[in-house]
């Protein structure tokens, strides 16, 4: 891989070649918008059929023109059409300026259907068509006509993604969370979860979202710690004179609409739990552990988006956005829930339950001032609240099994577990952008704050809860109390805070070559605590009457202080106080750790046109990367408390070219060597359990510091009409040292990171098709359809067996699959859009597929955790009324699918769950049913 990468860079650098023709290029700027770069401009030459469009920063370019004097005709719907002369010499580009002025009359209507345009489909593809390096583009209009409500389901929209069910972990090109960076308008965004690197997509609603874009191939100006690829969210804003939307939906599912929901106590309807500043001991002490009623399952969705313009004297402008959303949803689960590895330690074989009411509440303020057409301020801040708050039932028909039962190890065995996750997150950006003759230059600054945490899970565990299904009063369940933690209250906390700055100078040379030269840094900081308590049962025997009033067990009353009081339970806890003791006491956190984050790099890179066709990008970056943990954890005895540290330097060469076939074909190339980095959760030996899957890190990560990775790319594209696109990209990486999730082949079954071989390959192909099949007389489409598809091979070294200072694994195979790589991943859509009179409607059929692709390792002898592949069809049927009123109704999942993880075996395939899923396996997600209604004054 290296030596072909030399090779490459040698062949680019002797390409050039003499010119007989000449060139006329230029910028188009908007005087409505205080002279912004305007896009779509038609540019061509009189009387002839060559021409253009100016892209999104206002840029066209006319080629291999002969020598001689033209008329270019500027035009665009909405604004006077200007003809230039313009004399053009052999070998020579003549840079024609122009500023365009819209018709008086229609001012208004200009500037707000030119803000919307720059997120349509036609937008987003004639901005990739242009863009320097490789992109690929989702807009907020397209998120619309498919039914997306957040960017977790954009992303899957594009060629090459998918998404994992039940978690928020997305893939790129068969890599998964650790091999992917997600930004917001450029600047790094914090993780959400103890268990992600990456934050949850899905927290942003579509109503924030003005486009998403997906870099797949490495540019100098991204940080080093990459591999699939870089997922930017640009926010919405607003450019227009005023603005004002009304938004409601509603809808079920078809799983919840019928059953009585339930959900933890303490929790509000809103998705707030105000308890979590009180110590844990007192919530234990005075609140129950029962769940309560949710309230009817119906989805709600309510938003409201406001914008307002104020002009100024000098030319200055400031535009306000501002948007405000809260959405609910009630899903019902049902399947099996099994802890499987050499032996089945326990299961629930279809008699799995999960109640889930989730929240999101979204704010978004943007204030973009326009100093002078040259100096731009901008002013980003987010808020957002996502809750998700799941009851669980297990063994809910008497059938559950545990091998370490101390009644019944063939039935009877239950489990309840109550689960509230809240998630407050605070993102503020300041962005500048200033011009000064041939330099420009683009900083910005970022401050964030995320504060993750799981207030008063709840757990209980029975035995003989067949009894408590029988007719015979006499005869009840009683508590499995093998420790004292089967019944338990966990508490467990994670804040985050980050800051990050970029800078970038761009000097414009001349008229062939821009050179960039910039620095950007990051530091993130993570605190994580838990703490538990448990309820030691002090009469083993004491029958559970009505399993669904366990508060009137755990009482202070019932509580057993002294050694007559005739108390049931005792509260134990794992590490106490100094000069407490550990049984009914407030105690200390029993696990924590402080992780450390620090990047900071200067990078270069030169955009070098050569003759009319030929650009080519060459850049370096040099990065300095620390990252410490300093862990106090309770599962590894004596090895339970220490700091890790590494320190490294990179050096990241990258090369991109960008040959144009002719004004609608391009075809690109990129070559470039990156990083892959270990994350605090896969570092950290917490191990936090659920009730089937324990998962922990690994401090032995840090030894080797980062993974090399070399990427290569070759991508062409053929934007043969509006709005539609061939193109077909084939890639290859090569990965040192990669790191896997694996299953342990122990007793415990635990999940942890590896560093397991030598090489990871990836080589895959993707396929990407628009075309619109009847169009009206403007052009516009009536018929489309899309479709895009990406085939992938992975092959890692699996060592024999690894010795590290924590942890030893071993493999009984020489090869496998790299984790989380789907070797097939397909997306499809049709869309019809007829007109009647002001009557729009526009329907959508959308499908998706991802294939089978391992969730998990499995190591000794261990067969792997297989994600089952899913298909996924929605229908979305969008009525625009009059231009101001959107009636859309959508039915989503109607295949309903089954959602399937499963171990293999010599035996056979056995279910089994997922550290990356929803708690149970085997079930159906149901299907949903919505109502949106958004109005526009």
């Amino acid at each position: 891989m290296k030596y072909t990468l030399l090779k490459l860079l040698l062949l680019t650098t002797t390409l050039a070649f003499a010119q007989q023709t000449g060139t006329i290029s230029g910028n188009i700027t908007d005087k409505a918008y205080n002279l912004e770069p305007l896009p779509f401009v038609n540019v061509y030459i009189e009387g002839t059929n060559q021409g253009t469009t100016s892209n999104m920063n206002g840029v066209y370019q006319l080629t291999n023109l002969s020598p001689g004097n033209y008329t270019v005709v500027y035009s665009f719907l909405g604004y006077e059409t200007q003809q230039i002369p313009v004399l053009v010499k052999s070998g020579e580009t003549t840079k024609v300026t122009i500023e365009m002025a819209p018709s008086a009359s229609v001012l208004e209507e200009v500037l707000i259907s030119s803000s919307n345009k720059r997120e349509s489909e036609v937008a987003l593809l004639l901005q990739q068509k242009n863009a320097l390096v490789m992109k690929q583009h989702i807009g907020a209009n397209e998120l619309a006509r498919k039914g997306v409500s957040t960017a977790a389901g954009a992303v899957t929209k594009i060629s090459g993604i998918s998404k994992q069910e039940g978690s928020s972990a997305v893939y790129v090109r068969g890599l998964g969370d650790r091999y992917l960076n997600t930004t917001l308008n450029g600047l790094p965004l914090p993780s959400n979860n103890v268990d992600e690197k990456n934050i949850d997509l899905s927290l942003f609603s579509s109503n924030i979202i003005k486009n998403i874009s997906v870099s797949k191939a490495y540019a100098v100006g991204f940080y080093g710690d990459f591999s699939a690829g870089n997922i930017n969210i640009n926010s919405k804003d607003f450019k227009g004179t005023s603005l004002l939307n009304v938004g409601v939906s509603s809808g079920f599912n078809t799983n919840a609409v019928t059953k009585n929901f339930v959900k933890s106590e303490g929790t509000g309807h809103f998705g707030y739990y105000n308890r979590y500043r009180h110590n844990p001991f007192a919530v234990v002490l005075s609140h129950g552990i029962d769940p309560v009623s949710a309230g009817t399952p119906i989805n709600t969705n309510y938003s409201l988006t406001a914008g307002k313009s104020f002009q100024f004297k000098n030319q200055s402008r400031l535009h306000i956005f501002a948007t405000a959303s809260f959405k609910n949803a009630f899903q019902y689960r049902q399947g099996t829930t099994r802890d499987y590895t050499l032996v089945e330690k326990k299961a629930f074989q279809n008699s799995a339950e999960a109640y889930e009411y989730t929240t999101t509440t979204t704010g978004l303020a943007t204030a973009n001032y326009k100093i002078t057409p040259n100096n731009t301020l901008t002013y980003n801040g987010i808020f957002i609240n996502s809750t998700a708050d799941v009851v669980g039932y297990f063994g809910i028909n008497g059938n559950g099994k545990n091998r370490d039962a101390i009644r019944n190890t063939d039935a009877g065995f239950y489990q309840m577990n109550a689960q509230f996750d809240q998630t407050k997150m605070l993102v503020n950006q300041l962005l500048g952008q200033h011009i000064f003759q041939k330099f420009k230059v683009n900083w910005g600054f970022g401050y964030n704050y995320v504060r993750a945490h799981q207030p008063d899970r709840k757990r209980i565990s029975l035995e003989n809860y067949q009894l408590a299904l029988d007719d015979n009063p006499n005869t009840n369940p009683t508590f499995y109390n093998n420790v004292d933690f089967d019944n338990q209250r966990y508490f467990q906390n994670i804040t985050d805070t980050a800051y990050n700055g970029q800078i970038n100078l761009a000097y414009q040379a001349n008229e062939q070559t821009t050179i960039h030269m910039g620095f950007n840094g990051k530091q993130k900081v993570r605190d994580f605590n838990n703490i538990r308590y448990g309820y030691a049962i002090s009469d083993i025997n004491y029958p559970v009457t009505d399993v669904h009033n366990l508060n009137s067990i755990f009482t202070l009353n019932n509580l057993h202080i002294s050694e007559n009081d005739g108390g049931i339970y005792q509260i134990k806890v794992i590490k106490p106080i100094p000069g407490f003791g550990t049984t009914n006491m407030p105690g200390l956190p029993e696990n924590t750790y402080q992780g450390t984050n620090s990047v900071f790099a200067a990078y270069a890179h030169a955009e070098i046109l050569v003759g009319s066709k030929w650009l080519f990008i060459p850049g370096i970056r040099a990065e300095s990367i620390k990252q410490d943990i300093d862990f106090h954890v309770i599962n590894l005895g004596l090895q339970g408390q220490g700091l890790v540290s590494s320190e490294n330097k990179l050096l990241l060469p990258s090369l991109q070219v960008k040959y144009g076939i002719s004004d609608n074909q391009n075809l690109r190339f990129s070559a470039s060597k990156t990083a892959s980095l270990p994350e605090f959760k896969e570092v950290a030996p917490f191990v936090y359990e659920d009730i089937s899957v324990r998962v922990g890190g690994n401090p032995d990560l840090l030894n080797k510091g980062y993974s090399k990775i070399y990427n290569l790319d070759l991508h062409y594209e053929w934007f043969f009409g509006k709005g539609e696109l061939l193109s077909v990209a084939a890639f290859a990486k090569t990965i040192k040292d990669p790191i896997n999730l694996v299953v342990s082949a122990d007793a415990t079954g635990t999940q942890r990171y590896f560093r397991t071989g030598k090489k990871a390959s990836v080589y895959g192909i993707e396929l990407e098709f628009r075309k619109n099949i009847l169009t009206n007389n403007n052009a516009n489409k009536i018929l489309s359809t899309g479709f895009n598809a990406s085939y992938m091979h992975t092959k890692q070294d699996l060592d024999t067996k690894i010795d590290g200072n924590y942890y030893d694994v071993s493999f009984n195979k020489t090869s496998d699959a790299l984790q989380g790589a789907s070797p097939l991943l397909l997306n499809a859509d049709i869309s019809y859009s007829p007109q009647f009179k002001n009557y729009k409607p526009t329907a959508n059929l959308v499908f998706s597929y991802f294939a089978d692709r391992i969730d998990a390792l499995g190591s000794g002898q261990l067969g792997n955790v297989i994600e089952k592949g899913v298909p996924t069809l929605n229908v979305i049927w969008k009525n625009t009324i009059k231009n101001n009123l959107d009636i859309t109704i959508s039915v989503l999942n109607i295949l309903n699918p089954r959602i399937q993880y499963y171990r293999e075996t010599t035996l056979g395939n056995v279910l089994v769950n997922s550290a990356n899923g929803k708690g149970i396996t085997d079930y159906k997600r149901g299907l949903e049913l919505g109502l949106d209604l958004n109005y526009r004054f």
